[in-house]
């Protein structure tokens, strides 16, 4: 009886020490950034310029909306957790690059191992399926002041 107490206390210890170290991908607050080139997030294309990224409230951390400072271009897009292998050292969007194509990714805050991807959208699935070649392209983001 105690050895099976003890190993019943052993596991759920484990359990909770294993469980303590998943935490959500998080975005602290919303961040901006330059971006050069057109790109897709999600199944919505965007022009080159300035954008602004952050959760949606009361979301979970799965929906981020992405959107122009003005508002006039926007999209929700779903996200999952994602963990890089090691904590990047800015906060930055990756994307991923088929041909002429850019498509966000991914996107990590400074110094946070867990971050977000995105889900493919259909017209990525079928480049990356085609057998296009993928490259990554890491943008710099910053924190937005308000």
């Amino acid at each position: 009886m105690k050895k099976q107490s003890l190993s019943l206390f052993l596991f759920l210890g484990l359990m909770i020490t294993l469980g303590a170290g998943k935490g959500k991908a998080q975005i602290v607050g919303p961040i901006e950034a330059d971006i050069q080139f057109p790109f897709y997030a999600g199944d919505t294309k965007f022009p080159p310029g300035k954008y602004i990224i952050k959760p949606l409230d009361n979301s979970d951390l799965t929906l981020i909306e992405i959107s122009t400072p003005d508002g006039r271009n926007s999209a929700l897009f779903q996200v999952r957790d994602e963990q890089a292998s090691t904590s990047p050292p800015k906060t930055e969007l990756i994307f991923n690059k088929y041909g002429d194509n850019y498509f966000l990714s991914k996107v990590f805050d400074q110094g946070n191992k867990l971050g977000s991807a995105l889900e493919e959208s259909r017209y990525q699935k079928k480049l990356s399926s085609g057998g296009a070649a993928v490259e990554d392209r890491h943008v710099s983001a910053r924190h937005r002041t308000q």
